[in-house]
């Protein structure tokens, strides 16, 4: 049996009608879980940083695409596998216009170049190139990645939208092969603005090193068990990447010297002193990015306000091809009545928080199974569930329905998780869908693909 919770979640997340984008223009919202502090006492309070992408009338006004289809064309591939893959890169070539480059790289034991970049004028003729892949051998991930990213180098520029897409059904056995080699090349290439999604195909292949390359390289990563959504999950991979409106983004937060920050929450931030630079590749079309800052704010008085942080985003507007600015500041007050504290709460906020926490905890969950401690992997995610449950019928109560969607997805999906651990049989499977859905709701994904069921029925393996 198969479901859709991964499509529902991220749905659910991309759907929900809270910001609405001014026209042709990114929206900024700055929101704290408390915006009213009890006074007199030193305490954690976070903020919300979220961005929402304006929306595209048609598709005459999407920027340019730079793109570059990396695909893994080792023995493992052969047969059933790489015919699909090369249907669902056919596919993907049609969507492209005149306006567009594309090249195509193929990797096994070497990496050969089958498509160099060029405009894709001749759709045709780069089917028919796509059609002629045969197997090969061994896995030179690494290296067909870089070469991916120097084709698409060949022709980057800021007002397009430049991305290496990379599949893959094995482990990386030539050349680096670990995550956190493969995560700095994510970061590099981020830094040259070129975007990498990572499509990983079967129960072969290394979800760590997969999930690190696109989480820390600003795209998309999704777990593929049945070869036959490949022609889906290229279509979803485009549908993102033909509807990027912003990209260039520079946030900055600057806190007041009276707050202290202690971490991001399910993203990446480079904090020093009072300032923390938060790394965005691109930003689709209606979606809402979000980021958690977690801060200890130093004692008020009673009735007093005060500075808490200011945020500046830059960003290029690929509608536009112009840079522009935006900015905000957020202020908190403080009270001795606790019951102007807990009004004050803001509930969407804090259940955001929430998601992005439990998040965390599901990655502790997969680490504790890991090392073979299925009962705390599965107390853990138990947890998870009843705190989720718990925050659903809060928010019901107080009229924030907006996130009750990820609040009862997230629930259900910790709850089958910690029934799935206990098969051990199942657990390279298991382990993927798990690490796919925590970088989904990390990384608010826009796109997901059905993924395998995650019940079992409970079986008398205990695990490793």
């Amino acid at each position: 049996m198969r479901f859709s919770l991964l499509m529902l979640l991220v749905a659910a997340m991309t759907a929900s009608p809270l910001h609405q984008a001014s026209a042709e223009q990114v929206k900024l919202d700055v929101r704290l879980v408390h915006p009213v502090m009890k006074a007199g006492e030193k305490q954690t309070n976070h903020l919300r940083i979220a961005l929402t992408g304006f929306e595209l009338k048609s598709a005459e006004e999407r920027p340019p695409v730079n793109v570059c289809l990396v695909l893994d064309h080792s023995g493992s591939m052969s047969g059933h596998k790489l015919a699909r893959a090369k249907e669902a890169a056919e596919a993907a070539i049609d969507r492209l216009s005149n306006d567009d480059i594309v090249s195509v790289v193929l990797y096994d034991s070497n990496v050969t170049v089958l498509v160099p970049a060029t405009k894709a004028t001749d759709r045709a003729s780069i089917k028919q190139k796509i059609r002629g892949i045969q197997a090969g051998s061994s896995t030179a991930l690494f290296a067909g990645v870089s070469k991916g990213a120097a084709e698409v180098r060949k022709f980057l520029a800021d007002e397009q939208v430049n991305r290496v897409i990379l599949l893959s059904d094995g482990l990386a056995n030539v050349g680096p092969k670990s995550p956190q080699e493969l995560e700095g090349l994510g970061r590099s290439l981020m830094k040259e603005a070129i975007s990498v999604s990572t499509l990983g195909l079967g129960s072969g292949y290394n979800e760590d090193l997969m999930v690190a390359l696109a989480s820390v390289g600003g795209g998309n990563h999704a777990f593929i068990e049945d070869a036959d959504s490949l022609v889906a999950v290229f279509n979803q991979e485009f549908d993102g990447l033909l509807s990027v409106v912003a990209n260039e983004f520079e946030i900055v937060v600057k806190l007041d010297e009276s707050v202290r920050p202690v971490r991001m929450i399910g993203s990446e931030g480079d904090i020093e002193g009072q300032t923390i630079r938060i790394p965005l590749a691109q930003l689709y079309a209606n979606q809402e990015r979000y980021f958690i800052v977690e801060t200890e704010v130093s004692p008020g008085t009673e009735d007093s306000t005060r500075d808490l942080a200011e945020v500046t985003v830059q960003y290029r507007n690929l509608q536009t091809e112009t840079k522009e600015k935006l900015t905000s500041s957020i202020q908190v007050r403080f009270s001795d009545e606790e019951k102007i504290v807990e009004e004050a709460k803001d509930m969407e906020v804090y259940a955001y928080c929430s998601l992005q926490i439990t998040t965390e905890l599901n990655r502790e969950a997969t680490a504790l199974r890991d090392a073979g401690q299925v009962k705390e992997a599965q107390s853990l995610l138990n947890q998870n569930a009843a705190s989720l449950n718990k925050l659903y019928f809060e928010c019901e109560a107080k009229g924030v329905n907006s996130v009750l969607p990820e609040l009862k997805l997230a629930e259900e999906s910790n709850e089958m998780q910690a029934e799935a651990i206990v098969d051990r049989s199942k657990w390279n499977s298991t382990r993927k869908s798990m690490r796919q859905l925590q970088n989904a709701v990390q990384s608010q994904q826009p796109y997901s693909v059905d993924v395998p069921s995650l019940s079992s029925s409970p079986s008398s393996a205990s695990g490793k």
